[in-house]
């Protein structure tokens, strides 16, 4: 009874007291219990009307539609078409199991019926009936498999309802499930006359108000299991989005595939520095370790926010990174690998800084990198622990002794005495024992990006193999590091081996063309378990679309994707993906400009106050 009936009917008591001789009183309780809401009151439609074809919810037309009939052979996977349909509707199972025994009794009578029908046709003489004879073949051999328990009857029910907003909607909607269906020879009809019963029967409550069943084997039965949809889905993991296919949900842990690695190709402004922040958060909150290698300065917010730690790397910078550092050998390394991997890296940066050696030149660095580490009594059998590294300037002194050296040594000068000095030849004063760390090398000149991002990942590296633990290396722009083929061997190498460390590299770049152009790109695509691609530009869609065996489809959905919409990679299986992120990861993680702007203008309005 509603606060209004109360009311009513105390004024229906107040007018009779006229006549009779008391008035109960309405008590607060009771009007309070007429006023509760009640979870029917919150899910139930604005209005609701029943026809003959249809139901109206509210702003929402309903139509419930049933199968009537079935091939006799049903392939697998021939509910996904329906399934994955861009469209909302609801499908109710219902499975009745049928007595054997009983099932039995009903095939013997069946297989007589049948039997008879030949034998009166052979009697006449006539022209056997093939659909008798297979129909016969058919009973038989389900029999036997009854009999030997191999298979068991049901009554089965599928019930569809779909949505609309408008009979225009409907039935282009209708139109579409009838034709994928009917193209498969199973028949749909609507429930005339009987929508309240076909909507009450497909709504989760257990009931099958229709009974329009029809009889199959365990078989066919197995092909109308409905969870084949086009999911990328784990136990365990993140939520990277949802799946544009069926809306849902994209969780996965790169952790758990054959090697921890990702590449990330997108156009500029397509989202996928937002959609890699997002996974750097929510990895964060798995007990990963994130570092950053990032050209640009868009993970500076963010590493304040989480508490972390952001180093800019630049020639006027208070942060410093000595390449001859020597990382402590692990219990399964000797000094001597550690040491010989540092002077194959060393002559490499070598290569880049110097614009290129000589096969000469090569062995005479590589001499001096030795005898620089052998002059503060670094050897093979040294302890690491208690070392003091040589700088590039200790480099150039013993480069300086060497015959034939005078072009290397001109060349190195700007690096040791010269306006690069301050970058390198210091010692390193670093720390990244946080659980996120940013290294931004966006204010350093174009010309040493490279060779920065190279020191810098060496040294994470060198970093990364003290101890085992679970981390995540991202490198943003990662087409500065391909420029090289040094600087893109090293990453590569990384990519090979870094799951040996439980270290998962991320690879980002909004030009393919070029990653793609260095004889390590496509190495790199392959050794990652996953792949995003998000929005594209005409010119580089070709070549990703012979990288990943995009069909015609795919291609077309890259070059109309929206801002975080793209595809989804993982192994053999993947999905079209919109990245989603709640209204405080967005503040968090955004690089809109006028986003960011509204952001600081608000903040400093708080401050104001």
């Amino acid at each position: 009874m509603s606060i209004l009936d109360t009311l009513l009917g105390k004024n229906k008591s107040m007018s009779g007291a006229q006549t009779n001789a008391s008035v109960l009183p309405v008590l607060p309780d009771e009007i309070y219990e007429s006023a509760k809401l009640e979870l029917q009151d919150v899910i139930a439609p604005s209005a609701l009307k029943i026809e003959p074809k249809s139901i109206n919810l509210g702003d929402k037309i309903a139509r419930t539609f049933f199968i009537i009939s079935y091939p006799r052979f049903l392939t697998d996977n021939w509910f996904s078409p329906i399934i994955n349909l861009d469209k909302i509707f609801d499908i109710s199972i219902f499975i009745h199991p049928i007595d054997t025994s009983l099932a039995l009794r009903q095939f013997q009578k069946k297989v007589a019926e049948v039997q008879s029908q030949i034998n009166v046709r052979e009697s006449k003489g006539m022209v056997r009936d093939p659909m008798l004879d297979t129909a016969f073949q058919d009973l038989e051999s389900l029999r036997d498999s009854l009999m030997q328990a191999q298979e068991k009857m049901f009554d089965i029910g599928v019930y569809i309802t779909v949505y609309a907003d408008n009979e225009m909607e409907l039935f282009k909607v209708e139109s579409e499930i009838k034709s994928i269906l009917e193209s498969k020879l199973i028949y749909i009809k609507p429930a005339l006359f009987q929508q309240e019963d076909g909507f009450k029967s497909v709504i989760p409550i257990e009931t099958d108000l229709l009974e329009i069943n029809q009889k199959l084997n365990s078989e066919p039965l197995s092909s109308i299991f409905p969870f084949v949809s086009f999911d990328l889905t784990s136990d365990k993991g993140i939520l990277y989005g949802i799946n544009r296919h069926n809306s849902s949900l994209v969780i996965f842990d790169r952790f758990s595939l054959e090697n921890y690695n990702s590449v990330t190709f997108a156009k500029s402004g397509s989202g996928k520095s937002y959609c890699t922040k997002l996974e750097i958060l929510r990895s964060l909150m798995f007990d990963v370790d994130v570092i950053v290698i990032d050209p640009e300065r868009e993970y500076e917010y963010l590493a304040e926010a989480v508490g972390g730690r952001y180093f800019n790397i630049s020639l006027s910078s208070d942060h410093h990174i000595n390449p001859f550092d020597l990382p402590i050998p692990r219990e399964d390394e000797t000094a001597e690998d550690v040491l010989r991997s540092n002077i194959i890296n060393l002559v490499g940066l070598f290569r880049l800084m110097l614009g290129g050696l000589t096969p000469e030149e090569d062995s005479m660095v590589d001499r001096a990198i030795s005898e620089t580490y052998a002059m503060k009594d670094i050897t093979p059998d040294s302890d690491f622990s208690n070392i003091e590294p040589p700088l590039l300037s200790d480099f150039e002194m013993v480069l300086s002794g060497m015959e034939g050296s005078d072009s290397v040594i001109q060349r190195l000068v700007k690096y040791t005495r010269g306006s690069w000095a301050t970058f390198l030849n210091k010692p390193s004063n670093v720390d990244i024992n946080k659980k996120f760390i940013v290294f931004s090398v966006r204010d350093m000149e174009d010309e040493l990006k490279p060779i920065a991002m190279y020191i810098v990942t060496h040294y994470i590296w060198n970093a990364v193999r003290k101890n085992l633990k679970k981390r995540l290396l991202v490198v943003d722009e990662a087409w500065w590091m391909m420029k090289s083929e040094d600087t893109a061997s090293f990453l590569y190498s990384i990519a090979k081996r870094g799951r040996k460390y439980y270290l998962g590299l991320a690879t980002i770049t909004q030009d393919a063309a070029d990653f793609m152009k260095s004889p390590y790109g496509v190495p790199i695509v392959t050794n990652s378990s996953i792949q995003i691609l998000l929005k594209q530009s005409p010119s580089t869609i070709d070549i990703l679309q012979k990288t990943f065996n995009l069909t015609d489809e795919e291609k077309y959905l890259l070059l109309e994707s929206g801002v975080g919409e793209g595809i989804f990679f993982a192994g053999l299986k993947h999905v079209a993906i919109k990245v989603i992120a709640s209204y405080t990861e967005d503040q968090i993680i955004t690089s809109d400009p006028s986003q960011i702007l509204s952001i600081k203008k608000e903040r400093a309005e708080l401050e104001g106050k």
